[in-house]
């Protein structure tokens, strides 16, 4: 079969594999779509484990089922996701899956841009979700990275009529602010040094977009009747960014971290001014199978426009290109190969 074979974010190869055999459990999936994500051009992250294939956004048919896998049939249209807990550990049975060690090494063989994958026994227990029959495969793709969110605003404490700050108007912060509409926010309004990007959000439901280069804390207040933002949500990695976040959070707010940075790289905290003003900060990472389950009816129901979003559709041939696109963030919000093309 076919794999878009990544070396680095400028060297990404369209090689021929054998296609995985599955075994007891498992599932062997015709991937129709698969979503190029921004941690896939993470080369800090990628680079120590390359060559490999990447691609964790996926959706497509089951075309072959191991014995015992009486949970699925051939020809189901379905999501899969790369990372599972195991449900049973200390972490998991504290709720917080995503901290689950299981959970972090699971994973595709080979990784979802090709032509098929071999789903894992313990994936396809509690990682792989049949796609209603109002969902696209292209609409499936989100399933996980829209998880993912929901879990961020979980954890963060959302509260209907909550003024919302996006910091970071991508794909991740689209979904954040469709989201918290979908949630029932009340002023949302989004930053981005991209203008591109800061009309999308526009598009997508934020009220007001902010270029990031702006003075920001007054033009946040002039548009919240003279309040900094209840929730702010930073969905870039930009050290800047993060330092400019504890300055624009409300009194008794909270500032969630969505994004990594590079690893190494020391923030300056305000301490005093979070320990007196009693704002919150956390973070999150990944999603719990039960986030994933709410995405899709989310997406079903279409209280999250997902379809949207997609700006670009390119063969597995030019995944190289796709990287390209994700790499210089200009004029893309979500491309998506289609392995099959």
């Amino acid at each position: 079969m076919r794999v878009a074979m990544y070396y680095n974010n400028r060297d990404v190869r369209l090689e021929e594999i054998p296609t995985p055999n599955i075994g007891p459990g498992e599932l062997l999936i015709r991937v129709e779509a698969s979503g190029v994500c921004g941690s896939d051009v993470m080369e800090w992250y990628r680079l120590p484990k390359a060559p490999l294939v990447l691609g964790h956004e996926i959706s497509g048919e089951v075309v072959e089922v191991g014995d015992g896998g009486q949970k699925f049939k051939k020809g189901d249209r379905v999501i899969a996701t790369h990372h599972v807990p195991c449900n049973t550990c200390y972490h998991c049975l504290r709720g917080n899956h995503s901290a689950c060690e299981t959970l972090r090494k699971t994973h595709f063989d080979p990784g979802g841009f090709s032509e098929y994958i071999r789903v894992p026994s313990i994936n396809v227990d509690r990682g792989v979700f049949v796609l209603p029959g109002e969902v696209s495969y292209e609409e499936g793709l989100f399933v996980e990275p829209l998880g993912c969110a929901i879990r961020g605003q979980r954890l963060a404490r959302f509260e209907m009529g909550s003024s919302v700050l996006v910091m970071g108007s991508g794909m991740t912060g689209l979904l954040h602010i469709q989201l918290a509409c979908a949630q029932g926010a009340g002023r949302i309004i989004a930053t981005d040094i991209n203008e591109y990007r800061l009309k999308a959000a526009l598009r997508f439901g934020a009220e007001a977009a902010i270029h990031a280069k702006e003075d920001v804390p007054k033009r946040l207040r002039k548009i919240n009747e003279g309040r900094l933002a209840d929730l702010v949500i930073v969905c870039t990695g930009s050290p800047l960014a993060i330092e400019q976040a504890f300055g624009l959070v409300e009194k008794g707010g909270t500032i969630l971290f969505f994004a990594p940075t590079d690893p190494g790289i020391k923030i300056s905290l305000p301490f005093n001014e979070i320990w007196w003003n009693g704002v919150t900060i956390t973070s999150s990472y990944a999603a719990a199978p039960a986030d994933l389950a709410l995405a899709i009816e989310l997406i079903r129901a279409k209280r999250v426009n997902v379809k949207d979003m997609v700006t670009h559709r390119l063969p597995l041939a030019e995944t190289g290109r796709a990287f390209q696109m994700v790499t210089d963030a200009k004029d893309s919000i979500k491309v998506i190969i289609e392995p099959q093309k």
